[in-house]
């Protein structure tokens, strides 16, 4: 592409779907798209027919990057699909059956030039394509159940506890068997019935085999007093980028698990905001039309007719 101080220049890049959305937030592919969009460098994304290429029959799309935009174009991309604007080869060529016609090609380059809105032609802001993909935790709330069979066997063949001194293993089973209660909804009240000597990373160990994610126990809590995340519970939110971050939790997120919250930790490496910027172009999303069902009463036509072949075909095999 010719530089923009020597007038600028304008190229066409074919390629199959994966560029378009290939990659989540952060990755490679993602950061492409991010530096193409946040640069304004992409015009047009043209979808072409199946069964367009010599050795392949997959969708494919032309890229029109510009770094030369006019000014009724600048913010702004343009999505044409014209998958189905070809038409039959007389013989095929390969996996290469469709042709576009002249008169189509002429078509495709008027709804271009005119980046005007239509059935086929729609007109995006680039930053539609943005998203801030945001880390959502929930709090950790362990029930323990000492003498849970099952769980007591998970931990006896744990290579961790495996490698422990037969005689502090023999104490730890022990001291389980001791405990009351065959429920514990607090770890510090648990905690507090283990009475034989553990590190930190053995007592983990046994939280991690006795005890068991449980809504009703009470919130696992930090040394500050801060909760502690569950990492099992652990989800993701992408938000449009034109879209506030505490205004989507608090509608999307919020109503459903009261009790998450944002891992503020988790930003951008670039602008240093809360979630990691992506970008991502869902091309067949944005022409999807939906096709109602076939009434209930055609397809029970179907299945009696179905039905009524198979009873014919088996009373003449016993015939």
């Amino acid at each position: 592409m010719e530089k923009i101080e020597n007038g600028g220049g304008r190229i066409g890049i074919i390629l199959n779907g994966s560029p378009l959305f290939t990659g989540g937030a952060g990755s490679g592919e993602s950061e492409i798209r991010r530096y193409i969009l946040e640069n304004d460098l992409l015009e047009a994304i043209v979808a072409l027919p199946t069964d367009m290429f010599f050795n392949t029959g997959i969708a494919t799309y032309i890229w029109v990057l510009s770094n030369k935009k006019p000014e009724e174009r600048q913010g702004k991309v343009q999505l044409i699909n014209a998958t189905s604007m070809f038409q039959p080869m007389r013989k095929s060529l390969g996996s290469k059956r469709k042709e576009i016609s002249q008169e189509q090609q002429d078509e495709i380059t008027r709804i271009y030039g005119n980046f005007e809105e239509s059935k086929i032609s729609k007109v995006f802001d680039t930053t539609d394509f943005g998203f801030r993909r945001i880390t959502v935790e929930r709090p950790l709330q362990l029930a323990f159940y000492p003498h849970s069979e099952e769980k007591i066997n998970a931990l006896k063949e744990d290579s961790a506890f495996n490698k422990w001194d037969a005689g502090l293993q023999q104490a730890l089973l022990e001291n389980l068997a001791r405990i009351k209660d065959d429920e514990i909804l607090d770890r510090e009240v648990f905690n507090d019935q283990i009475t034989i000597k553990l590190t930190a990373v053995q007592l983990k160990l046994v939280h991690k085999h006795i005890g068991k994610h449980n809504d009703k126990a009470a919130i696992c809590t930090d040394k500050k007093g801060n909760p502690e995340p569950n990492p099992d519970l652990r989800d993701y939110e992408n938000i449009p980028l034109k879209e506030g971050i505490q205004a989507y939790f608090a509608r999307e997120v919020l109503p459903h698990v009261p009790n998450a919250w944002i891992d503020t930790n988790k930003t951008d490496a670039r602008d240093g905001q809360v979630g990691i910027v992506g970008y991502e172009i869902p091309f067949n999303r944005h022409f999807y039309e939906y096709t109602p069902p076939r009434p209930l009463e055609a397809i029970d036509a179907d299945l009696d007719a179905v039905t009524a072949d198979i009873l014919k075909l088996l009373q003449e095999v016993h015939a």
